[in-house]
């Protein structure tokens, strides 16, 4: 039983493999093809002549027909090397119109015995189709001649062997060489196999995570969010204005929602947003869940503290100059560079001059003063740090924090990087809310599914309409959990936590 499981774990695990790089399937199928079709294009064609030859004894002098037979097909065996020996080329290329070197007429004939016959097959490929006409002819001529001299014992006038033409000379119409028909299936075959096999392969060999379950596995942490792959999150990496309406987005928004009840006890209002390595989408995740934030009503705040490389500031499109290390440093007020983004309470803290000393300030007392009143001023606060495998900074940030949320890339990161960095946080003993798979294919059927789904016809609108009491006719056409009762106007509220 355990067997047959582990069998179909395996299987599972290739077809998965495939699944996620069938492109590598496509590619090597057109590349194989592609390779083919050009040198059968290129290629000279090759025209065939054969003739055959029967071998007999006529006067055999044997008493057993049996030996006699055994013996001949020993010696047709013989024949084949004859067929292509110096002798026969040297007196064929000797004819005026064969216009042919010996050597060139040897590299041009080959031979076959058939099984279990005294048949001999000759055949002569050349790219000229009248001269391997003419070279088979004169292979046919000139071999029965060579073999009456080499088997006529001397003073003998008769061969004890006799060697008869019996089919052809003939030369074929089409070239046997290229094929393109036959080439183009064997290139697709062979494509299909080496692409399975190389897809199958990345997939054993590859360490980065591919899945949710696995991240979940290596980081000992709950799995809060995997935002699907956006081509469009380049150039639009914001979910704002079209971006807003997007599965990205949605899927920002459900990472809101677990984020808020990952521990609904202790909620976490100070929350590290880091990585294992750099590129994986961090600072951007960091500055969309401030947004999503902040459109459930929130006050929020986004802290860049990532002052090796502070990005959040030319993200949202605000003025860099003063900043978090300028605060920390007691040169300015916090209120006085706090910038307010947008149409929505969500309040920005640039980071500001990169100092000399990242560790040592984010360390200082002057941080943790500053993350103290930072909660008495806004709800939530985001912190964008560094990654944690790079620098201390973002375990130094994280231990002050009330979480960290682990923000992983599928396909970059590998696997043991990861589970470092969850090593690192957990060695200092701050707290994980849980982890996040960042540009995720696996949920690319989601993905397609939101967009029919907006593009689809409207969804008849319910009964119950936001600060209205109406009565009920049909029980089945509630909204879920309404229970028959009054919707407030302001449901923002339900979901703020007391400062």
């Amino acid at each position: 039983m355990l067997r047959r499981e582990a069998w179909l774990m395996d299987l599972h695990n290739y077809l998965r493999a495939l699944r996620q790089r069938w492109w590598v399937v496509l590619a090597t199928i057109m590349v194989a093809l592609g390779i083919t079709g050009f040198v059968t294009v290129r290629a000279t064609p090759q025209y065939a002549s054969s003739v055959t030859f029967f071998v007999t004894s006529p006067g055999q002098g044997m008493s057993d027909a049996y030996q006699g037979g055994l013996f001949l097909q020993q010696r047709v065996k013989s024949y084949v090397d004859l067929l292509t020996s110096d002798r026969l080329a040297q007196t064929i290329a000797g004819e005026e119109q064969v216009g042919l070197t010996a050597d060139e007429v040897r590299s041009r004939i080959t031979a076959r015995v058939e099984a279990d016959t005294v048949l001999l097959s000759a055949t002569v490929t050349d790219t000229d189709q009248a001269r391997a006409l003419r070279l088979t002819e004169a292979v046919a001529a000139h071999f029965v001649k060579l073999v009456h001299t080499i088997e006529t014992p001397p003073g003998a006038k008769e061969a004890p062997i006799k060697i008869e033409v019996v089919g052809g000379p003939r030369v074929d119409a089409e070239p046997v060489s290229p094929r393109p028909v036959r080439n183009l299936v064997l290139a697709g075959v062979f494509g299909l196999v080496l692409g399975v096999g190389l897809s199958v392969l990345r997939g054993l060999t590859d360490t980065t995570f591919r899945d949710g379950e696995a991240l979940q596995a290596a980081t000992s942490a709950p799995l809060l969010g995997s935002i699907p792959y956006d081509s469009q999150a380049r150039s639009s990496p914001l979910i704002v204005g079209a971006a807003g309406q997007s599965a990205r987005a949605e899927a920002m928004r459900k990472l809101r929602t677990n984020l808020r009840f990952v521990d609904a006890q202790e909620p976490a209002r100070v929350i590290a947003v880091t990585s294992a390595v750099q590129a994986e989408g961090k600072s951007t995740l960091a500055c969309n869940l401030a947004i999503t934030l902040a459109e459930a009503g929130w006050q929020v705040l986004l802290v860049d503290a990532d002052l090796r490389h502070p990005r959040v500031a030319n993200y949202l499109g605000l003025g860099s100059g003063a900043g978090l290390t300028d605060v920390l440093i007691g040169e300015v007020a916090v209120e006085d560079v706090l910038q307010p983004w947008g149409d929505r309470s969500l309040l920005v803290l640039p980071g500001g001059s990169v100092p000399p000393n990242p560790s040592e300030l984010l360390g200082s007392k002057a941080m943790a003063d500053l993350l103290l009143s930072l909660r008495e001023l806004t709800d939530i606060v985001i912190i964008d740090t560094p990654p944690l495998l790079a620098f201390t900074d973002g375990v130094v940030v994280a231990v002050q924090a009330d979480g960290a949320l682990l923000v992983t890339r599928q396909g970059k990161t590998p696997s043991a990087q990861t589970a470092a960095a969850a090593q690192a946080l957990h060695a200092v003993a701050a707290r994980v809310l849980g982890c996040v798979l960042n540009m995720s294919k696996e949920n690319k059927i989601d993905v397609e599914q939101y967009r029919a789904y907006r593009k689809g016809t409207p969804v008849e609108k319910p009964p119950m309409v936001r600060g209205e009491q109406i009565e009920i006719t049909d029980p089945t056409r509630l909204p879920p959990h309404s229970n028959g009762v009054r919707i407030p106007e302001d449901t923002a509220e339900l979901s703020r936590v007391p400062r």
